[in-house]
């Protein structure tokens, strides 16, 4: 009897072991037999080593599980990086070192393998945190050029979809090929246009979803690819026409090339070049928008047409809801206004502008110079209280050098000026409306109250 059960015991093992698979050849996340038990033990065994951060006794029960069966636990891959981050940084070997990374890279392609339709953490996550872990590790070897493609491809793929961290470094790595090779400006602008349009795209639908964890990530993303545009050298005005002035002409008819390329040259504040004045003319004849109209505004005050470019800027408010817009075409009249002398109408629509993006610092501007351009009509028999109207265009010239860096150099330049027509201490003091420290209340069509000072 004893025989019989001993016999069949071991007919049960040579069973097992016959059966036995590793999950790489069986295409199953554990295998079979003995080798799925030993994958799902080593799957502990890493997790648990690799919690306390011992990547060192970690790394051989990973190894295993990341060679005979790479489709079992996702922490395969979450692990696996942190494991091989701790190799780099161990390793002084500049050859192993960099044999270390090509080994990080492939990791993130054997986790696109296994893991890549995750909901969450899908192909287009993965290959951002491939190409950010590259970009970070190579240091001034990293092959801009490669990681454009691996961006670039999964753009093509996941379109207004794709995570915004690989639209950021799809375009930090065109930039970099910019600033490498001069002929390449050209792509790096068509690539700002495309991935404009995917953040707004994003931004979009999280405001839709009501998503504000994905609102933040693509505003941010979207502003820090905007500002990294601004001081490429790549968005001066003169470059800008040479490059579009003749593509304008050739897609003359194409209104989503005129609608992207009007929206280029109105962020950059380009609104003033011959190729922004053709786009909207092409594009106004055949769908007129807000950023035709206001086009055509811009070309129409250009030549000195005032009253045809209030026309046209009225209308481009009429037709949209967009903030950015709207605060562009309310400082345009505001400054048409100023130019007119009509100071209460420039400071109107410089405040709507405002309203609309309050760190608009050149509509401040505007404020403060109509107020100096008027001080002496609000008291024209008290000196001292004409001077009082200078506080006035200080404090709207702080308050534009504190919110807009654009124009914070010009504004200090005018506080230096206007501050010098400030009241004596000895005028407040001899003066029976004042009282150094105290408020008034500018009176006339300017209505402020400042403080004596």
């Amino acid at each position: 009897m004893k025989n019989k059960i001993f016999l069949f015991a071991a007919s049960l093992l040579i069973a097992a072991g016959a059966y036995a698979q590793k999950g790489i050849e069986t295409g199953t996340p554990y295998g079979k037999g003995e080798d799925s038990i030993n994958c799902v033990k080593n799957v502990s065994l890493f997790i648990t080593y690799a919690k306390s951060n011992n990547f060192k006794d970690a790394y051989p029960f990973w190894k295993s599980v990341y060679d005979e069966c790479p489709g079992s636990s996702l922490a395969v891959y979450q692990t696996g990086v942190n494991i091989i981050k701790w190799q780099i940084s161990q390793e002084s070997d500049a050859a192993k070192k960099d044999a270390l990374v090509e080994e990080l890279m492939k990791l993130y392609d054997n986790r696109i393998k296994y893991f890549g339709n995750d909901s969450r953490y899908g192909t287009d996550w993965i290959v951002s945190r491939k190409a950010q872990d590259y970009n970070e590790l190579k240091g001034d070897n990293t092959d801009y050029k490669v990681m454009y493609k691996w961006t670039g491809d999964v753009i093509e793929t996941f379109k207004e979809k794709t995570e915004p961290l690989a639209i950021s470094l799809y375009m930090f790595s065109s930039l970099k090929q910019m600033q490498n090779d001069a002929s390449f400006k050209e792509t790096y602008i068509d690539d700002f246009l495309k991935v404009s349009a995917l953040f707004d795209a994003g931004i979009a639908a999280a405001k839709a979803a009501n998503n504000e964890k994905d609102l933040e990530n693509f505003t941010a993303r979207k502003s820090e690819t905007e500002s990294l545009f601004a001081v490429s050298g790549a968005a001066d005005c003169e470059t800008l026409q040479s490059i579009y002035g003749k593509r304008v002409e050739d897609n003359k008819t194409d209104l989503a090339f005129l609608k992207k390329t009007m929206t280029l040259f109105r962020r950059l504040g380009c609104g003033e070049i011959d190729a922004f004045f053709a786009a909207s003319e092409y594009a106004h004849k055949i769908e007129p928008t807000a950023e035709s109209a206001m086009g055509l505004g811009n070309k129409a005050y250009k030549g000195g047409d005032t009253k045809t470019a209030e026309t046209y800027y009225n209308e481009a408010i009429a037709m949209t809801e967009e903030s950015g817009i709207k605060a562009d075409l309310y400082l345009a009249l505001a400054a048409i206004a100023s130019d007119q002398n009509q100071y209460s109408k420039a400071k109107q629509n410089a405040l709507k502008c405002l309203t609309e993006k309050p760190d608009q610092g050149r509509a401040y501007l505007i404020i403060a110079t109509a107020y100096a351009a008027t001080a002496k009509t609000i008291y024209p028999d008290d000196a001292v209280l004409t001077k009082c109207v200078y506080y006035a265009v200080v404090d709207k010239l702080e308050r534009a050098r504190q919110v807009d860096p654009k124009v914070a150099s010009e504004a200090a330049r005018l506080i230096n000026t206007y501050s010098r027509y400030f009241p004596t201490t000895e005028e407040i003091f001899m003066h029976p409306d004042l009282k150094e420290g105290a408020s008034f209340t500018i009176g006339g069509w300017i209505g402020e109250t400042v403080k004596i000072r």
